[in-house]
């Protein structure tokens, strides 16, 4: 589809929006556009957020390790001092996490000529719309929609599963918390129950270390 936007057909800029659930390939997706860009001998730069550090504290990183080099950022307006008028493609990684002023930054740089690639999670752990990506999806003029495989029966997955004990509605995590699910075997209270099954022997754990024994 992005064949259809080159830089002749849509003036000044466009924004370009990756989504879909963790393991999809959404970075990876984001990687090889920019490397396509360079190709053609546009300036590129990329973003992410502070808070994911899982591979690389200075790279975009994906799942299986393809990378790019990226500029690691607070906030939302942290983007805008890196840009300058011989910027030609922004990518922004793990959009989710970013601010709501993303979206009116972005549209900014759309509007001064700049094409702007996001990849990020369209839905949270409970299956919910995550942060500032559904207005991220509205505004965008194209649209990529990543799939994983479910780990349960390997039908398409279009559900990020939380794997642990843990109810913030942001932790930040791989494998070891999180897998793919479709729709049928989604179950976003998973880790609430085990957060239930948890705090009970947790409670055991702390009575047996506290109380003092009791010598005959």
């Amino acid at each position: 589809m992005t064949d259809h936007f080159s830089r002749h057909k849509i003036t000044p800029g466009w924004i370009e929006v990756i989504c879909g659930c963790m393991f999809s390939g959404k970075t990876s997706e984001l990687i090889k556009q920019v490397h396509r860009a360079e190709l053609a001998r546009l300036n590129c730069i990329v973003f992410k957020p502070k808070i994911d550090n899982r591979y690389s504290e200075t790279e975009v990183a994906s799942h299986d390790q393809n990378t790019f080099p990226s500029v690691i950022v607070e906030s939302s307006d942290d983007i805008i001092p890196h840009i300058d008028r011989n910027t030609d493609v922004v990518g922004i990684d793990e959009a989710q996490f970013f601010d709501d002023r993303i979206v009116d930054i972005v549209t900014l740089l759309a509007d001064s000529g700049k094409r702007v690639v996001l990849a990020g999670l369209d839905t949270d752990w409970q299956g919910k719309p995550f942060g500032p990506m559904p207005t991220l999806l509205a505004i965008a003029d194209v649209i990529h929609k990543q799939y994983a495989i479910c780990m349960v029966c390997g039908d398409p997955a279009t559900r990020t599963q939380r794997l642990v004990a843990q109810n913030d509605s942001i932790l930040v995590g791989s494998s070891e918390s999180y897998e793919a699910r479709c729709r049928n075997h989604f179950d976003p209270l998973l880790s609430v129950r085990l957060t239930q099954v948890a705090a009970p022997q947790d409670e055991m754990g702390t009575k047996s270390i506290t109380e003092p024994t009791v010598q005959a």
